[in-house]
């Protein structure tokens, strides 16, 4: 009771208030609800202006000007490199201050996003297509089959290197990696549409246009069957070598099923990536010793995807549209 840090805001409040109105220090401590002696300790500090107590900072504004600068140039270093590069200028610190001071400055260790590299001529046709597809409706969308691989590692526990970036720079290019190609591992390839997920293949050997052809053939028809019934549908497929073949073209023209025109390395304009991203978020705790039991583990993490879940994913298209327009070609945040 007769420390004045014991007094709350509202206390101290009431005090000064009461104070100034001529009341005596009894009356405040009364109505205050605390002890005298704390009236009187919090009274005599305001009247001396006596500041709050405390070490000395150790570190100038202009230091700390330094450590911002440092780390918003080199975001991927780690605490250690960013401790020895501040002190090598001049700045008596330790590591714990140089970690503190980062964190106060706003800057948090996070897992960097990754997106693809795009150059001019890619950008100018993501817009384009953009464009072209902005007054599209959920119901044409829906008539839209999207299809993708991805690989899955026996182990989700390297991801890579982190990056310090502060709140709301998840998606600054300087934050980001830049994908090239996936590390090897079990490749999947797998189709969505609003009505759900159809069957999943495991691919065994490398994708050229011919396994691709049998891909299509023994899982896009029946998942074609499965989500769509007899009604008509649109393909989805990237732009990778063994989808762009002639013969891949012949194949769609000879089964009577219209491909839809999509741009280079749009990851981000493909709500099935976002699929793969719930399966692998679901996975991150499973440890699966070899690589049938990663195909197991896959399976029964693709079962619980719901139609519910494909068809939120599907809406969000004309929301991609709008961000790549806005980007002006540029990756997004999906």
């Amino acid at each position: 009771m007769g420390k004045t840090s014991d007094l709350t805001a509202v206390q101290k409040t009431i005090i000064d208030t009461l104070h100034k109105e001529g009341k005596t220090q009894k009356v405040i401590a009364k109505e205050a609800g605390c002890s005298q002696s704390s009236v009187s300790k919090h009274i005599n500090r305001q009247a001396k202006g006596r500041k709050k107590c405390g070490r000395k900072k150790c570190t100038s504004s202009r230091d700390n000007r330094t450590l911002q600068r440092i780390v918003t140039t080199n975001p991927f270093k780690n605490v250690g490199e960013i401790h020895k590069e501040w002190t090598a200028a001049g700045v008596s610190a330790s590591r714990t201050t140089t970690r503190r001071l980062m964190k106060d400055m706003g800057f948090r260790c996070r897992i960097p996003c990754v997106k693809p590299l795009l150059n001019m001529k890619q950008r100018k046709k993501r817009l384009a297509w953009a464009k072209d597809k902005k007054d599209w409706t959920d119901a044409e969308w829906s008539k839209v089959m999207f299809s993708d691989e991805s690989r899955f590692c026996i182990s989700f526990g390297n991801q890579g290197p982190r990056v310090w970036r502060k709140s709301g720079e998840a998606q600054n290019p300087r934050c980001m990696r830049s994908s090239v190609k996936f590390p090897p591992s079990v490749m999947v390839w797998g189709a969505m549409s609003s009505a759900g997920v159809g069957p999943l293949c495991f691919l065994r050997s490398r994708v050229n246009a011919a396994v691709y052809q049998e891909v299509l053939e023994h899982f896009m028809l029946p998942a074609a069957d499965q989500l769509y019934g007899d009604a008509d549908f649109t393909f989805q497929q990237d732009l990778a070598p063994a989808h762009s073949a002639n013969t891949t073209s012949t194949w769609f023209k000879d089964h009577g099923i219209p491909v839809l025109d999509w741009p280079a390395n749009s990851p981000d304009l493909n709500p099935i990536e976002n699929l793969w991203g719930i399966v692998k978020r679901r996975m991150q705790y499973a440890r699966p010793n070899n690589a049938e039991e990663l195909k197991t583990t896959i399976r029964a993490t693709w079962a619980l995807i719901t139609p519910e879940q494909c068809h939120r994913l599907i809406e969000s298209m004309p929301h991609r549209i709008t961000a790549v327009i806005e980007a002006k070609g540029a990756p997004t945040k999906y």
